[in-house]
């Protein structure tokens, strides 16, 4: 059956100004690392899309490696696009992601000029597009000059290939050079990604902190993981289920997962519930809450194997607010965790 788009998609997402941009986000966008590789039924992934731009998601985002085989997230949503969305094209953020390892030899991942316009090129053959609106430098390169990353991200942009350059797991020092030095090619740094939740909190740190040099410069934030990979869904309540990503060794090893942790997990749950949330709903409300002036996630990223899930963590919008008290009961909790997979050795 043809899909034709809810026409009240927009009557219920709130949507933020990307830094000091002209663009918007939905306040939760889609991340299609799991659950959208050749793993997964076809028609599985089509509801959950279908269901996400229908609740007002139309940022969806993706990364040449995501799978599994890294590169069928992108030949599947290829698909999508034009079964399904090819009519609301102009609606939609669509980013894409470069900096993991892609195929064989010296030139398969990282940041040289070399992968990533050739990384964009063959995301751009996958997914049938004529341009992404952002491509992201995946993971900052500490062999390859920092102009050379960022003169990449400008070419792609002037190619028209690309409409926005953003970046992911930059240090705050390494995102104002980063800034810098797109500034002055002409490009500027649209967003940041970086891995944050309650139990994942360096992006708060150092003087200046993420958020800070962000605000700087202008840009804006989107956080991945804010689930942390799964820890604050309630499902490690009573333990490690079999089909979890733990038990799976899926972005989160078993043994990582310490009672200690639990307890924490625990502690947030019950003052979700005392919200009327889920502890899913909860978290992503956590991430979206006012830091500071300026210094507010523009969007949470977050996953969904299912339609159901997804409807549930949308519900966040409906409780965005926390009052100070909540917070600080939430700071007992909410405590760094070593979870983040992804911060620089």
């Amino acid at each position: 059956m043809t899909y034709v788009a809810a026409g009240t998609r927009y009557d219920s997402m709130p949507y933020r100004r990307v830094g000091r941009s002209g663009l918007k986000l939905p306040a939760i966008s889609l991340g299609l690392w799991h659950n959208f590789g050749d793993d997964k039924p076809f028609e599985t992934q089509r509801a959950i899309l279908r269901r996400a731009f229908d609740l007002g998601v139309n940022h969806f985002d993706l990364a040449n490696n995501y799978g599994p085989p890294a590169g069928s997230a992108e030949t599947n949503f290829g698909r999508h696009l034009r079964d399904d969305f090819a009519p609301y094209r102009d609606e939609l953020i669509i980013s894409t992601k470069a900096g993991y390892n892609m195929w064989p030899g010296p030139f398969g991942e990282w940041g040289s000029r070399k992968y990533l316009l050739a990384s964009l090129d063959q995301s751009l053959n996958r997914m049938g597009l004529d341009y992404v609106d952002i491509f992201y430098s995946h993971r900052p390169d500490p062999e390859t000059p920092m102009e050379e990353t960022m003169g990449a991200l400008d070419q792609a942009v002037r190619s028209g290939k690309a409409l926005y350059a953003g970046i992911s797991s930059y240090t705050p020092e390494q995102t104002l050079e980063a800034a810098r030095i797109l500034k002055e090619l002409g490009t500027p740094l649209l967003i940041h990604q970086p891995s944050y939740s309650m139990l994942n909190r360096w992006t708060e740190n150092g003087s200046p902190n993420l958020y800070e040099a962000l605000e700087q410069v202008g840009a804006g934030s989107i956080a991945f993981s804010p689930l942390a990979q799964g820890m604050l869904t309630g499902r490690y309540l009573d333990g490690i289920p079999a089909d979890s990503r733990a038990a799976q060794e899926k972005s989160l090893a078993e043994d990582s997962i310490t009672e200690d942790k639990l307890d924490r997990v625990r502690g947030l749950h019950r003052i979700a519930e005392s919200r009327g949330q889920s502890l899913a709903q909860m978290a992503v409300a956590w991430i979206l809450r006012e830091q500071g002036k300026g210094s507010s996630v523009t969007s949470a990223l977050v996953g969904a194997s299912s339609v159901r899930q997804l409807e549930d963590t949308l519900s966040a919008i409906n409780n965005l607010d926390f009052t100070a008290e909540e917070l600080t009961a939430i700071d007992e909790f909410a405590v760094e965790s070593d979870i983040n997979l992804w911060a620089q050795k």
